[in-house]
Order: structure tokens, then C-alpha cells, then sequence
């Protein structure tokens, strides 16, 4: 059975864990704040019931803090808050082993609340559960899943401070060739994706087929389809955090960094959902490969909300570079039926199968306010059942540059679109709409403090 959103999981939960395993002498509790890094805390055996039946405090800064870990200062939730302490408690069906760091750790899922018990409205797990609530009062239930592509990479910068591809764990060559879809790919990083899938099993994370992607060195695995978007969300980070583990663990680096190399494709965060009426049937299902009319209004609802969340899913600076002219990642607000050049793609398969697959999101965006974002979109337009108008055919990408249609182009464009969503207030929340406006503009501040190599290349001598 699956948790209910806003769960806080039950001390038996963690007695059976512990009992189970009388091997695990410290467990890692994990909280996802706004950037979409992990951070917590590493506790020792006798520490773990304590956080189920109590909870555990966190700095409230925690959920405001940039991607690099720094405090968010303009926030107010620093001095003028004193830093106050919130509730850290455990998500359910999250305490498992962490098998990369040995047999004698774990990890758990977080989420913080207020003092008194109220769901902080700035955790991006609460902010998810609050959309889901939304298909919830109409009868509805969203059904979703998460595809990350990833490059595995040399733990070894360059001396320029660039990366390389990693070499292959059999040996040979690091990779140069496409190679997309290619066996003999998955053949040279074979030890890494065996305990790749061992590891996902013990952890239940319900980890499928891999595929060498388009770029050399570059991979995606896909998580099955779950009627519980909350969970389908733990499970993703939880395997975003698992790849980099194994990788680590065969002396490789595996990065979700949106475009980590400027003449290779970018990575995503392809997300795919449908929706089930209160009888589990697939309410978008339909012999006509487009889908039925409510697949429609969703598309429709996507598309009005696209550029208003585009913060969310390509938030940070790099994250821009990624968008570009037959690039297979989308540059404008288009949907079709069975096109990968489209932001918004309804995939082949049988009638009851049918469903959209949203191709915005880099593989750097934090995986709950992704899916909040998307749901948000799909809400709007079941409810105001929105036209999508006729979808692209053929090249999306020579269509967009027609029509002159684009998605916010860069970092800054997309934060100020997304602080004046009306949209986004509505479905994410007044507050955290300021907030994350807030922890991004402070980003983009410190970003551009720093004078890069290329400043001096172009401009030391020639400005």
C-alpha cells in the first residue's frame, strides 16, 4: 500500500528496519530544500527512533539555501528568522540501505514542519503534495514517472578545470563516437550498471532498462510509472543519489549537470504522466494515437504554463545551454504525436498506454518541484479544459523558427517570468514563489561575481 502524501512514517517502520538489519551502525537522513542538493545529517544507530517518534530539528535555513550550500540572506529566513530550528520527520517506505557506502549504512527521507506541526509550505515535497491534492478533491489520480540522463565522467578535472569522459571499466579508450544505442557502450560500463540494478533492488527502487545515449558517455535508465507522484519523486531522487554513489564507488564521476559539455547533447529530465479517474481507468487513453480530449486539455494546460515554470525546470545558469535548434531538447511551446522535436510529445503505444511525455527539464532540476510544475499544468487544463491547438508535424524546431515561438532564452529571463506567474502562485504558493525567486536571484548574483577564463580571453586585450 502506498503512503499517503504528507505520511509521516510510523516508529514501527524504523523498529523492523533496525531489527532486519542489525548490521547498519549509522543512517543518513536526507532533506531536499529548494536547489534540489541533498543535505542532512549522518546519525548513529541509537539516533534512528528518536527521528520517528519525535522528529529531528534542521536550521530553517537549510530550506533556503543555494546550491552551493550558502545562505540565502535576502530571504529572511537567516538573521532576521535566528536561524530558527524546524521539525525534520521521516517520509515513509524511505528507511533502506545505502549499499554503496557499505553494509553498514542507511538512509531516509525527510520532510521538515513548522513547530507546531504544519507542513513547511517551502519543502518541495509538501509543495508537490499540495498539487496532488488538487486531482485529489476532483477524483483524480496523476500517474508519472522520472527519466534522467546522465554522463559518467573522470573524477579528475582537467588542469583548465574542464572534465573528460570516464574510460571505459574493461578498459580502452575513454569514448568518442556517439554510439547511441550502442551494446558494445553498455558492455564497457557493464560492472557499473550490474551493481547499478543490484543496488536500486535493494533500495526498491523499481529501476529498468538502460540505453547508451546519444552523446558519447552518456546513459539513461528509466523508473517504472507510479500512481503515487510523491513517491515516484522519492524514488528518483533516491536513484539520482544512487548513480553518483556507484559511480563513485567504480572510480567514476556520474553528473546530472545539464550540459557539461558544449558540443555534446545536453542531459534531461524527461517526465512522463497520465492521469486515473477514481476507478483506475487512464482517462487519457484512446484508440486515436493523439489521445483522448482530456489528454487535450492537459496538453493545453502544459503549454500556458511552460514559460511560467521554466525556472523550475532548467534553474540554474548552465541549465539554458541545453536549448538549442535540433539539439533534441525543445526550444518552444509545440506539442505532436510521436515527435521527439516537440516540448510536449505523446509517445506511441496501445490505447489504454497513452500519455504525454514532457521534454523540458534538464537532469539538473530538483525532481520534486519538477513534477509540481507539471502537475500544475495539467490540473489547469483538465479544469479549464484549454485548447491546445493543432500539434506540430514534422521538424518542431523549423516550425518554432517560423513562428517565431521560443521559450524564456536564458536564466534571468526565466526567474522574472516565474515571479510574476499568477499561475504558479496559485498552484505552488505566494510564498514559495518569493523565496525561490529570492534563492535564485541571489545565484545569479554570486554567479556573476566570478570572472571566468573566457572574460580575459575575449576582453582583456581586445575591450
Amino acid at each position: 500500500m502506498l503512503a499517503k502524501p504528507n505520511a509521516v512514517a510510523s516508529p514501527d517502520e524504523a523498529r523492523r528496519f533496525l531489527e532486519a538489519n542489525p548490521a547498519v551502525e549509522f543512517v543518513e537522513m536526507i532533506f531536499t530544500p529548494l536547489s534540489g542538493v541533498p543535505r542532512g545529517k549522518r546519525l548513529r544507530r541509537h539516533e534512528v527512533m528518536p527521528i520517528y517518534e519525535t522528529g529531528r530539528f534542521l536550521p530553517g535555513s537549510i530550506l533556503v539555501s543555494d546550491i552551493t550550500g550558502q545562505d540565502c540572506t535576502d530571504t529572511g529566513l537567516v538573521w532576521e528568522d535566528g536561524d530558527a530550528d524546524r521539525i525534520a520527520k521521516p517520509a515513509p517506505g524511505t528507511l533502506v540501505l545505502a549499499p554503496w557506502l557499505g553494509g553498514h549504512a542507511a538512509q531516509v527521507i525527510t520532510s521538515l514542519y513548522e513547530l507546531d506541526g504544519t507542513p513547511s509550505d517551502l519543502d518541495p515535497r509538501h509543495v508537490l503534495s499540495r498539487v496532488m491534492d488538487r486531482f485529489a478533491a476532483d477524483g483524480l489520480v496523476p500517474v508519472v514517472a522520472c527519466e534522467l540522463e546522465f554522463y559518467l565522467t573522470d573524477p579528475v578535472r582537467l588542469a583548465d578545470g574542464g572534465v573528460q569522459l570516464a574510460l571505459p571499466l574493461k578498459g580502452g579508450e575513454r569514448p568518442r563516437l556517439h554510439g547511441v544505442y550502442g551494446l558494445r557502450e553498455l558492455e564497457d560500463f557493464s560492472a557499473f550498471l550490474n551493481s547499478l540494478w543490484a543496488d536500486a533492488d535493494i533500495q526498491g527502487i523499481p529501476l529498468e532498462s538502460a540505453i547508451s545515449e546519444y552523446a558519447p558517455g552518456q546513459f539513461e535508465l528509466t523508473l517504472k510509472h507510479r500512481d503515487d507522484a510523491l513517491r515516484a519523486a522519492d524514488e528518483a531522487a533516491m536513484y539520482k543519489r544512487l548513480v553518483k554513489g556507484v559511480a563513485a564507488r567504480n572510480g567514476c564521476e556520474a553528473t546530472f549537470m545539464a550540459k557539461p559539455f558544449g558540443d555534446r547533447a545536453g542531459s534531461g529530465l524527461h517526465l512522463h504522466v497520465s492521469v486515473n479517474d477514481a476507478k483506475g481507468n487512464n482517462i487519457f487513453a484512446s484508440d486515436d494515437p493523439s489521445g483522448s480530449p482530456r489528454l487535450h486539455h492537459a496538453v493545453g494546460g502544459l503549454k500556458e504554463t511552460l514559460a511560467d515554470s521554466m525556472a523550475i525546470f532548467a534553474p540554474n545558469a548552465n541549465s539554458y545551454r541545453r536549448f538549442k535548434t535540433n539539439s533534441y531538447a525543445p526550444v518552444a511551446c509545440a506539442w505532436g504525436i510521436n515527435n521527439r522535436t516537440v516540448a510536449l510529445r505523446v509517445p506511441a503505444g496501445a490505447a489504454k498506454t497513452r500519455h504525454i511525455e514532457h521534454r523540458v527539464a534538464g537532469a539538473d532540476a530538483n525532481l520534486y518541484l519538477a513534477l509540481a510544475a507539471l502537475l500544475a499544468g495539467v490540473h489547469h487544463g483538465l479544469t479549464g479544459k484549454i485548447d491546445p491547438g493543432p500539434p506540430t508535424v514534422g521538424d518542431g524546431y523549423a516550425a518554432a523558427a517560423k513562428a517565431h515561438e521560443h521559450l524564456p532564452a536564458n536564466w534571468f529571463a526565466g526567474v522574472d517570468r516565474f515571479e510574476q506567474s499568477r499561475l504558479m502562485r496559485d498552484y505552488l504558493g505566494g510564498r514559495f514563489v518569493d523565496m525561490f525567486t529570492c534563492v535564485k536571484r541571489t545565484e545569479q548574483d554570486r554567479f556573476n561575481e566570478v570572472i571566468s577564463p573566457l572574460d580575459y580571453d575575449w576582453y582583456l586585450k581586445n575591450a
